[in-house]
């Protein structure tokens, strides 16, 4: 698939990286009842914000990204033999809040064809002001909000937030944005929007579903910005996520991937 032309979005959101350290678990800690794993292999990845980041650039667009400086560290243990998972232990120093003046000068002398927050609630991004302070500054232009805040601004038919379930479910009632403003994604039963319902229609075997949340906002950019009709863009992140779960740790997306998606 050959991009129409450059197309520029803006994202704006936490970061860190993701890591994995495999190694056989052959016995038990004599200090205490837990297994001891012989590290033999260790991978990383950029996860998060960082992770949609890859995704879009890999796609062919042109991304400004604002993003935390301190070094969020998501590290899984994973037993090499059975694949399982043994702890996860994060590293999350304290992060300095994007200050507006950043914020202005990435919007001072460039368009956009879509803006993009990716909010993990690490601290990065303070509050909801930036998403209110961006849609009514840009009502002309789509702002496709990932966040784990509980009160969001439900006003701009601009905004449209990408949660999973989960995060849907713990909502502040006063503050659920309209269906048509809301995608809400539930693992291996799709996505809903606007009322409807988009199964996934690709049945995969799942190997990790680390990051497959930033791939489905990622392709769903990419696509919307292309040809803007979300019914298709949904369908399309719905496949997209469902190659990345088939692979071991965050994947990114390729060219190929897409042409696959689209039957080209």
């Amino acid at each position: 698939m050959q991009l129409a032309r450059p197309y520029k979005v803006l994202l704006i959101g936490d970061s860190c990286t993701d890591e994995w350290v495999y190694g056989p678990c052959n016995r038990l800690s004599p200090e205490a009842p837990v297994p001891i794993l012989i590290q033999s292999e260790k991978e990383q990845a950029p996860g998060m914000a960082a992770n949609v980041h890859a995704n879009l650039e890999s796609l062919g667009i042109n991304v400004t990204f604002l993003t935390n400086k301190e070094p969020l560290t998501k590290t899984r243990y994973i037993d090499s033999r059975s694949n399982q998972q043994i702890v996860r232990v994060d590293n999350e120093p304290d992060v300095r809040p994007l200050h507006p003046s950043e914020l202005q000068m990435a919007l001072l002398h460039e368009t956009y064809d879509a803006i993009v927050i990716s909010d993990y609630d690490k601290g990065y991004i303070s509050d909801t002001k930036i998403i209110s302070d961006i849609a009514g500054r840009y009502p002309n232009t789509k702002i496709f909000v990932d966040t784990k805040k509980t009160i969001l601004p439900t006003e701009y038919s601009n905004v449209i937030y990408k949660i999973n379930k989960k995060e849907f479910e713990s909502l502040d009632p006063d503050h659920i944005p309209n269906s048509a403003n809301m995608i809400v994604t539930m693992g291996s039963d799709g996505a809903a929007w606007n009322k409807k319902k988009f199964p996934c229609t690709d049945l995969v075997r799942t190997f990790d579903v680390t990051g497959a949340g930033d791939t489905f906002l990622a392709s769903l950019v990419f696509y919307y910005i292309q040809l803007p009709s979300m019914d298709e863009a949904i369908c399309f992140a719905n496949k997209a996520a469902a190659i990345a779960v088939q692979n071991p740790g965050t994947y990114t997306l390729i060219m190929d991937n897409v042409d696959r998606i689209l039957n080209i």
